[in-house]
């Protein structure tokens, strides 16, 4: 349904002054297809090259099977010609229109009448929960309701792809968890193809169903959010989707399926070794995946609990281990004193071999 290939974008002359750089992927129909990274890595201009916002300086675009930007045969299609919708993070509602009016507002310019119009825009309204708000004037609207509006008047129109730029940052935490809950189910009711934009790994990871991991304006890394999280296959992955302690390493000896790597732990064994990558090697271990353990064995270290943190589901240990500090997370089943001696094992099958 989308295809992109090959997209750069500088905004002055300088040399390395670049925003995005050979930029690729594709998007399946009817995917969640999401750009995660931090600010600044350019994946709000690469959303804004794709809805013809921004106007790359090479590469091609393809929606639907149809060029609408090719920087080598010189097609650049207008935004209103790219069958696309899209939800910015700012509000860009209209301010003298109603409700309806700011949700009905692309149908009436797509010729869409009667009862056609009259039932996208009910759904729409009763997907992001402002039925009851239909003929309020926008602005008597919250921040977070004004942005539901944006997102209603984006699903009502139906186009091939959805465009979605950090849509719920508005929203307070308890609604947004919800909306999260409704974006997915409406768009895979719908069957719509979506390129979803955020810095938040956990919205990444709920709503995707692959994850393209940017930073400095490239690629790092795309894959599913489980492969993205269980068994990333670079150090800045690793690090940016969720939480994770990377402690250098050296290969020391190896067999089909299996390393041992020198740490500042040890000789510890991964049973997870890189798909591809080249030294120096990290090896991640997530603070779930550590178990505290009893007595001896292979990955197994004795520590000391220096700190604990309590947030109600989630207790999170700080264990001081060989000379550095693993954090460890459990529940509230039971809770530990910080002072207490323990002994953690890392388990070699969560122990994953990363490059960078």
């Amino acid at each position: 349904m989308l295809e992109v290939e090959g997209l750069w974008k500088a905004y002055d002359a300088r040399p390395g002054a670049f925003s995005v750089r050979e930029v690729s992927f594709s998007v399946r129909p009817g995917e969640f297809f999401t750009l995660l990274g931090p600010s600044g890595c350019g994946k709000t201009t690469t959303l804004r090259a794709i809805a013809g916002l921004e106007t790359p300086d090479r590469g091609e675009i393809a929606i639907a099977g149809r060029a609408v930007f090719s920087s080598r045969t010189g097609v650049s299609a207008p935004v209103a010609r790219r069958d696309i919708a899209m939800v910015f993070q700012s509000y860009a509602v209209w301010p003298h229109m109603t409700v309806a009016q700011n949700v009905a507002f692309p149908l009436e310019a797509l010729g869409i009448r009667g009862a056609e119009a009259a039932a996208r825009l009910a759904r729409a309204l009763e997907m992001v929960g402002l039925s009851a708000f239909r003929d309020r004037p926008a602005p008597m609207l919250s921040g977070g309701q004004q942005q539901r509006v944006a997102l209603a008047r984006a699903v009502a129109k139906q186009a091939s792809v959805l465009l979605l730029d950090e849509p719920l940052s508005n929203l307070d935490a308890r609604l947004r968890e919800q909306m999260r809950i409704e974006l997915r189910d409406l768009q895979q009711r719908l069957g719509t193809t979506a390129v979803y934009v955020t810095h938040d790994q956990e919205e990444a990871m709920a709503l995707s169903d692959r994850v393209a991991v940017m930073d400095n304006g490239e690629i790092v890394e795309c894959d599913t959010p489980e492969a993205l999280y269980l068994r990333p296959r670079t150090a800045f992955a690793a690090r940016f989707v969720g939480q994770a302690d990377l402690l250098e390493a050296v290969p020391a000896a190896r067999e089909e399926g299996r390393w041992w790597l020198d740490t500042p732990l040890g000789r510890l064994e991964s049973r997870c070794p890189p798909a591809a990558g080249a030294a120096p090697f990290h090896l991640l271990i997530r603070p779930e995946h550590i178990e505290f353990a009893e007595g001896e064995g292979p990955n197994v270290r004795a520590g000391r609990i220096v700190r604990r943190v309590f947030s109600g589901r989630i207790v999170e240990y700080f264990v001081a281990v060989g000379g550095g500090t693993l954090r460890v997370q459990g529940t509230s089943r039971a809770l530990l004193p910080p002072g207490q001696e323990v002994r953690l094992f890392l388990p070699p099958e969560r122990c994953v071999v990363v490059a960078g």
